[in-house]
Parts: C-alpha cells; structure tokens; sequence
C-alpha cells in the first residue's frame, strides 16, 4: 500500500492493516486480510502515553486534573479525526460499498478509530519514539492552538500566591467527604488557612475537587 504518512514503513503490511476496517472483510473474505481492531487497540494505549508525556514535559506548572483535562481533549473523536482529515486518510479506507455509500469515510468515529491504528502501526514498525514524532507532528503541534489559549487554570496557584501576598497561612487542603464506588467516587474537599475555611468544592478527583474549592475562594476572598 502506497501512501504518505510521513513515515516509511518497513513492513507495508502494518499500514494496510491500520487502513482495513472490518467491514470490508465481509466482502473480501478470500482476501488474506484483517481488520484494524487488535491494532487500533494497541494504537489507542500508546497514543494516551504519548500525550501524557508530551503534556507532563511541556507543561510543569499544570496539576494533574488539569493535565487530564488537556489529555482529553486531545484524544476526543472529535480531534483524532480531524487529525485524519488532515492527513487525507478517508479515501484511502477500506471500507465495504454500504459504509462507503453511507460516507464512512467521513465518519469521525471511523476516521478517530483509524489514526489510533496508525499510531500503533507506526509503533508496531519502528518503535515508540517512531510513533512519539509521529503523534507530535500531525496530532500535537497542529492542535497546540486549540487549546493554548484554553489551558484550565491552575486555581491553587494562584490562590497560595494571593494569600502569600496578604501575609497568611499557607493554604491546606481537606477531604471532607468521599462518595460512591471506586470506579464513580466523588470528592468533597475545603480548603484553610490556618483555621479559616476559605471555600469549598466537589469534584470526580481530588485534585479537580481542590481546583474547585481554590476557585470558590478566590471568588469569595480576592478581590477582581
């Protein structure tokens, strides 16, 4: 299979696979075939970790309820087939005729599915950093505008910096309260200085529910 992903594949084969959605193997079963599934599964664990690094690295001041928010944002349908788009990926899928007919090869969730099976043929045929330049080039760099001017701010800072500035304590974070199964919990945590409750929030993570309370408090406390 000839096409430029920007990376020259030693075995041809892994790309083709990435490209092969199941459907078509319905209509080609003598074709010696298969689908993008199994790698689209590896693609998908080495596109998070990939991202991961890249945010860990260029972000350091950024909690990691905020870094997962970045993450998520990057790895969405929405984004990861946009990143197909670009690439020009839709006409090269093997589709069957009822998907081709029923625009498959537009279909964002088709198109999502398949970057991750690049990424892990890429990964598959020359190793992580391979796939690191890779993702970087046609996933990170060209969505660095998206969300650059988006980045969720770090409440926390900026509260210890507020009250440093006006001479108290240190801000300290509490759990006041964990609900639900380990799987679905949910944190209810106050933030003090010294004794003074400054204010309060709920959130999916510990560090989201400190994001939020640090950000009740500077609503409350700091003057805009």
């Amino acid at each position: 299979m000839k096409f430029d992903l920007g990376h020259r594949f030693k075995n041809e084969k892994l790309l083709e696979t990435a490209f092969t959605h199941r459907s078509f193997l319905n209509e080609n079963r003598n074709k010696n075939l298969i689908s993008n599934e199994r790698i689209e599964f590896l693609g998908d664990a080495v596109l998070e970790l990939i991202v991961s690094l890249y945010l860990y690295q260029k972000y350091p001041q950024l909690a990691e309820g905020q870094l997962t928010l970045l993450r998520s944002q990057l790895v969405q349908t929405k984004t990861l087939s946009l990143a197909s788009q670009n690439l020009k990926v839709g006409p090269q899928l093997k589709l069957s005729r009822g998907e081709k007919e029923s625009g498959g090869n537009k279909n964002p969730s088709i198109l999502a599915d398949t970057f991750e099976a690049i990424v892990g043929a890429v990964y598959q045929d020359a190793g992580f950093q391979a796939a690191f330049e890779f993702v970087k080039k046609n996933l990170l760099v060209p969505s660095e505008k998206l969300f650059k001017d988006q980045l969720p701010e770090d409440f926390k800072s900026k509260l210890q910096e507020n009250v440093q500035a006006l001479g108290l304590n240190t801000p300290n974070y509490e759990i006041l309260a964990s609900l639900g199964p380990d799987h679905n919990k949910t944190f209810e945590v106050a933030v003090f200085s010294g004794t003074q409750r400054l204010g309060q929030g709920v959130g999916k993570s510990k560090q989201e529910a400190e994001q939020k309370a640090a950000q009740k408090a500077l609503e409350k406390y700091i003057k805009k």
